[in-house]
């Protein structure tokens, strides 16, 4: 029981899994998932009845979840602590993607720029470096 295959059209957050299927994939009982979800380790969706549906990163979580009380020896608080840490992580990294490509949009808004301000130069205009003494000549306002 590893990773959940679902049609290629269905997300991995789509809530489809009943509370018994979820409890199967999960390898827990239903009372478990009810508590999990009372504790707030993990929100499956709900029908219009108030059924619960799970997804299979809701799978994912409980399993993870297991894996941690079971192997690790993690208390519940603890867990919810982890799980909080790592979707804040997972939020913060996502908001940096979004930072990187704002700042790859900026600074091609500043290429853009720049180059329409190259492009205005005036071109009748030619920068003379002086080689020498420089002459400067002025007609005689009397002569």
């Amino acid at each position: 029981m590893n990773e959940l295959h679902l049609p290629p059209d269905v997300p991995d957050d789509a809530p489809v899994f009943v509370i018994s299927v979820a409890a199967t994939l999960a390898g827990m009982h239903p009372q478990t998932l009810r508590q999990y979800d009372r504790l707030g380790l993990v929100t499956p969706g709900r029908t219009t009845g108030r059924g619960r549906r799970y997804s299979a990163r809701d799978i994912a979580v409980l399993r993870e979840v297991q894996r941690l009380s079971h192997d690790e020896g993690i208390n519940l608080a603890g867990i919810k602590r982890i799980l909080e840490l790592e979707n804040h992580v997972a939020a913060l990294q996502s908001r940096v993607v979004e930072l990187h490509a704002a700042l790859d949009a900026a600074a091609a808004e500043v290429a853009r720029r720049e180059q329409q301000v190259h492009a205005s130069y005036r071109r009748d205009l030619v920068p003379v470096e002086p080689t020498g003494p420089m002459v400067i000549w002025r007609r005689n306002p009397d002569g």
